[in-house]
């Protein structure tokens, strides 16, 4: 970040645990959005074989989106209604009041499975984030430097969280409009990172 000057810039790195019950969540269900994020390693759908019913599919579908959305950017995605805390999951998942009757009663079952899951898998990231120290800084900000000398200017002022996350699939995708889920085995490769990174960058800079 330029301290103190204009333009500026921030980047927060995670692994929420919000976001990563969602995916669970998503795994477990069968839930088949967003189409073009790929799916967890190792956790796959749990549930009654064969068909489910298509229209409480959908529609179980829609309402863990609006939930994703609300989820990933918050600020960006308020819900229209109040929130309302799913006791199973204590207080790690809120759903609107009305409109997610299918979803809560979905996951429900799953809870102390996708909290240790959960927990789990924020852990790993905070570990591996520790080995890291401060190269996550560098690793930004050397991308944003380059793309600086390469346009001959200051980069804009911009925002960007990026979620390190156990994906099957190694790659960055945008989830929200100033988020990215990034792949933890992509992350833990410096030089790897630095090349996916830095389309991101030139976007926002």
């Amino acid at each position: 970040m330029h301290a103190g000057s204009t333009p500026s810039w921030v980047i927060r790195e995670n692994a929420s645990t919000a976001v990563l019950l969602a995916l669970y969540l998503r795994e477990v269900l069968g839930i088949a959005s967003p189409a073009e994020l790929p799916r967890l390693r190792d956790v796959g759908r749990i549930g009654p074989e064969g068909r489910p019913d298509v229209d409480a599919h959908d529609a179980l579908e829609k309402q863990w989106r609006e939930w994703w959305t609300m989820t990933v950017e918050p600020e960006e995605h308020p819900s229209p209604v109040p929130l309302e805390l799913v006791d199973a999951f204590g207080t790690a998942v809120a759903l609107p009041v009305s409109g997610a009757e299918a979803l809560v009663g979905a996951i429900r079952p799953h809870a102390e499975a996708a909290l240790a899951w959960a927990d789990w898998a924020h852990e790993r990231y905070r570990t591996a984030s520790a080995v890291r120290s401060g190269d996550s800084y560098r690793a930004y900000a050397g991308s944003i430097a380059e793309h600086e000398r390469e346009v001959g200017r200051r980069a804009h002022s911009f925002e960007l969280n990026v979620e390190v996350l156990p994906l099957a699939a190694s790659g960055v995708w945008w989830i929200g409009r100033k988020t990215v889920a990034v792949t933890d085995s992509l992350r833990a490769d410096a030089a790897a990172f630095d090349e996916a990174i830095h389309p991101i960058i030139a976007e926002l800079a």
